[in-house]
């Protein structure tokens, strides 16, 4: 057998990938391709077609053609077992098969194709191992990196004590009101060195330590006594030592004017002097044909106070929740007030809140093994076919006051079978064949959007399908328990706040 070329082509001939495995002009190849179409005979069921010179052994894919090109005296059984692989390669690296996904993933194409045929010849290969050579996972390179990554680590605590001996030595010489010490025969007569070598110092600390106290008032004196002098081979190699382990050595201006970028571009955060963050976390495990196995949810308040007048203050906690959740104060709280009235002060009326720090005032808990409990149900069927199985999984919202953003639904595949051929899909999908899992998308599941469904095949067991995870975030609570209103001890008087609420998934499986 000798394989001329291998192509991808649409059916009026243009090529989008070809990889030629003979020596051939572009001329060449783009002629035969164009007149590929022309030679098919739609009356018959060949899966090839000749002319006096090539042969063309072909598969539909689609809207598009995987042709290869031989010589005519090639065993047409071996140019079809080879035309079966290179169709499997194209859709485990293109999640469609479409002109515009084929040229995105061009090159991952070739590289496999030169797996499978070498100078004309097949190889003796797999679709299994043809993904393994093209990762080109190397146990050498892994400890090259590991061996890189620890010099690396080596060479910036180096570099940090360095910098600290520098920084001690220049606070020294300023304490004393003397010049400071020559490190390797640097002296005073230049500013350049000095000023370098501050600036890699305080560079340095500033990233340590990233909040410094003001630094008490200069000694007045010589300004000579506050620089470290001129510029001299340590401070090159210093330097060039800095750079080689991929340090960034920047001015303290342009400092200043990538913080100032930051600020600006950093999207506002409305927080209020009196700030409450109520934050719930969920577990939860079904069984694959039904059934709520455990469904744990904690939640909590953290109050935070940023101003001393706003210190004694009382929460009005609103709990309209109907799912009987366990509800805990913080020792400190005044339980029975918050029981009498629903209120959240201190025991003693007189104290206040600490301030400038987070404080957890009320956390509740949730334990329960009843299905109409499930924020949102998850059902996964996969139904074995004469080619693998067909899968069919959807979701539906039980909790219609809930609006849940960012939903990943992963679904494991089985390895070694290739991407799924999707059917059905509302949303989006993303194929990842390195972990061999499928991820369905949805950016919001809300009342207007409860349900949805996706429906795939490929190769494999029902088995090879489960456990599916679920990962969400949302800004409604699941439990609704919410701060209303918060006042002053003395007077009554209302104090503005903010909240910010989070519910997050811990662990969400479908097993």
């Amino acid at each position: 057998m000798v394989l001329l070329a291998a192509a991808v082509c649409t059916k009026a001939g243009k090529a989008i990938v070809s990889r030629q495995f003979v020596e051939m002009t572009r001329t060449r190849i783009e002629g035969l391709l164009a007149a590929f179409p022309k030679l098919m005979n739609t009356g018959k069921q060949h899966t090839f077609v000749e002319t006096e010179s090539v042969r063309y052994v072909y598969q539909p894919m689609e809207k598009l053609y995987m042709v290869l090109i031989t010589t005519k005296n090639s065993n047409i059984l071996e140019d079809l077992e080879t035309l079966r692989l290179f169709s499997r390669v194209i859709p485990e690296y293109c999640r469609a098969l479409e002109e515009n996904e084929i040229s995105e993933h061009c090159f991952d194409l070739i590289f496999a194709f030169d797996e499978i045929v070498a100078l004309g010849y097949r190889e003796n290969v797999n679709l299994a191992q043809i993904r393994t050579f093209t990762e080109m996972d190397s146990h050498e390179e892994k400890v090259f990196r590991a061996v890189r990554e620890t010099q690396e680590r080596e060479a910036k605590a180096e570099m940090r004590r360095k910098a600290k001996e520098l920084q001690q030595a220049r606070r020294d010489a300023e304490r004393q009101g003397k010049k400071a010490p020559g490190f390797g025969g640097f002296g005073s007569s230049a500013m350049s060195g000095g000023s370098t070598a501050a600036m890699i110092t305080e560079t340095i600390i500033e990233t340590d330590k990233p909040k410094v106290a003001p630094a008490p008032a200069r000694p007045s004196g010589p300004s000579k006594a506050l620089k470290l002098g001129a510029k001299g081979k340590e401070v090159d190699n210093f330097v060039d030592k800095l750079k080689s382990e991929g340090e960034t050595i920047m001015s303290s201006n342009m400092g200043k004017r990538i913080s100032e970028a930051t600020k600006v571009h950093a999207p506002p955060i409305n927080m209020e002097s009196v700030h409450m963050k109520i934050e719930e976390k969920i577990t939860l495990t079904c069984g694959r044909d039904g059934g709520l196995q455990n469904m744990e949810l904690h939640g909590m308040i953290m109050l935070r106070i940023s101003d001393d007048k706003f210190g004694r203050i009382r929460l009005h906690v609103e709990n309209e929740d109907k799912k009987g959740v366990q509800l805990q104060t913080h020792p400190n709280v005044d339980k029975k007030l918050f029981t009498a009235e629903s209120l959240i002060g201190l025991k003693n009326p007189e104290k206040s809140f600490p301030v400038n720090s987070d404080v957890g005032v009320l956390k509740w808990r949730l334990q329960t093994t009843e299905e109409s409990f499930i924020p949102l149900t998850i059902n996964c069927w996969p139904s074995e076919s004469g080619n693998g199985c067909d899968v069919n999984i959807e979701y539906e919202l039980q909790e219609d006051n809930l609006e849940l953003n960012d939903v990943v639904i992963t679904i494991p595949l089985p390895s070694g079978v290739g991407a799924p051929v999707i059917g059905e899909i509302d949303g989006e999908y993303r194929h990842d064949s390195r972990r061999n899992t499928l991820e369905w998308c949805l950016p919001v599941i809300d009342a207007k959007n409860k349900s949805g469904s996706l429906e795939f095949s490929i190769p494999g067991q029902p088995n090879d399908f489960f456990p599916v995870q679920v990962s969400f975030i949302s800004k409604k609570n699941y439990c609704n328990i919410q701060v209303t209103k918060v006042t002053q001890v003395d007077g009554n008087s209302p104090v503005r706040f903010s909240t910010e609420t989070t519910f997050l998934v811990d662990k969400y499986e479908i097993l």
